[in-house]
């Protein structure tokens, strides 16, 4: 639908989807001290993840005005030299076995792939526009080469949902079946560790997801009861998981953000994560960019959302920064005088607040 909102208005509407981010992300950062200090925890880790993602996601807003192909392409680009030549994603001793970091590449090439196609839907030249495809279709490649299933699964449904998106006017109903897919892997990740499944789906995702990582979903789902207030503090649950104890060169984490949060930091960090992923979703559907680049960027922060369900992607400062930058892009304010969309015509009726 159309709006009558002025010029004004449609400017205080934009600030206050900012400063619900603001919110948000101290709200993430000042819960992760209270807990730390309740427990003696360590909250760099989620400080630096929060530092991060805000980071990134300044750096997008402001580069994306300005160079609204550029930015993702360069983007997508320097995340897939990352990722082949730093397959780790992190420097000195890596952590391998038995869960390794395929989470986290899995999670670096789908951003990976969704800048690519966000440069696409923005760029001018139909030349262009073919380069940076091929772009996304190398990166989705490049999962398989390097032996990354769940990172070519993830690339190949952006590339999907983006090829999708460019045919959708509305961008609220791709808007609310993202959140939908997100709900649903989270219910489904909290399912599995609390074994409230029947007995056959549960065999048949152990054998996909490893018993060992669901003995640490169960464990973490266990001090999360404990102590549903306030949480173990940060970082602390290596300390305190008997499944974690009996591994050797454990990393000390769950494999789930989800059930890493309630562990650690109790129910209001359940609910600043959630709120932190509809936050994202909510400044996407009042961007003022082209839905295709709205949705794509929106399906690539979702492959992240689920493959965080399942792994420890969030724990990797590359993949945080990648995802604020991705979110940046895609929800910044096109400079004056330049057009929303990359053929200059005039946007068709969309459903979100400001036209």
């Amino acid at each position: 639908m159309t709006s009558d909102a002025g010029p004004g208005e449609i400017s205080e509407r934009r600030n206050v989807s900012d400063a619900a981010g603001v919110a948000v992300l101290g709200a993430c950062a000042t819960w992760a001290l209270v807990t730390a200090t309740a427990h003696e925890g360590r909250p760099e880790g989620v400080l630096l993840a929060v530092l991060a993602v805000a980071a990134g996601y300044a750096a997008g807003r402001i580069c994306g005005a300005l160079l609204p192909v550029a930015t993702p392409g360069a983007g997508a680009l320097a995340g897939l030299g990352l990722a082949v030549a730093v397959p780790q994603l992190a420097p000195g001793p890596q952590i391998l076995a038995p869960l390794g970091h395929a989470g986290a590449t899995a999670a670096l090439l789908a951003l990976c792939a969704g800048a690519a196609c966000c440069a696409a839907w923005s760029a001018e030249s139909a030349s262009l526009r073919y380069v940076l495809v091929a772009l996304a279709v190398a990166i989705t490649v490049s999962a398989a080469v390097l032996g990354s299933t769940s990172g070519f699964v993830a690339c190949t449904a952006v590339l999907l949902c983006s090829l999708a998106a460019g045919r959708m006017t509305h961008r609220g109903p791709g808007i609310t079946g993202l959140a939908l897919t997100a709900l649903l892997v989270a219910g489904l990740t909290w399912a599995v560790a609390g074994d409230a499944l029947p007995d056959g789906l549960t065999t048949s995702l152990e054998g996909r997801l490893t018993p060992h990582r669901i003995e640490l979903w169960r464990d973490a789902l266990h001090e999360a009861h404990r102590n549903a207030a306030l949480g173990v503090g940060p970082e602390r649950f290596g300390e305190l998981s008997s499944t974690a104890n009996r591994t050797l060169l454990s990393d000390g984490k769950p494999h789930s953000a989800l059930l890493q949060q309630a562990a650690e930091q109790g129910v209001l960090g359940v609910i600043l994560l959630g709120a932190s992923f509809c936050w994202v979703l909510h400044a996407l559907w009042r961007s003022p960019r082209p839905t295709p680049v709205v949705l794509t960027a929106g399906a690539a922060l979702t492959a992240l959302a689920v493959i965080a369900s399942v792994g420890n992607a969030l724990s990797f400062t590359a993949v945080s920064v990648g995802a604020g930058l991705v979110a940046g892009v895609a929800t910044a304010r096109p400079l004056p005088g330049e057009s929303p969309r990359p053929d200059g015509a005039a946007r068709p009726p969309d459903d979100r607040p400001a036209p």
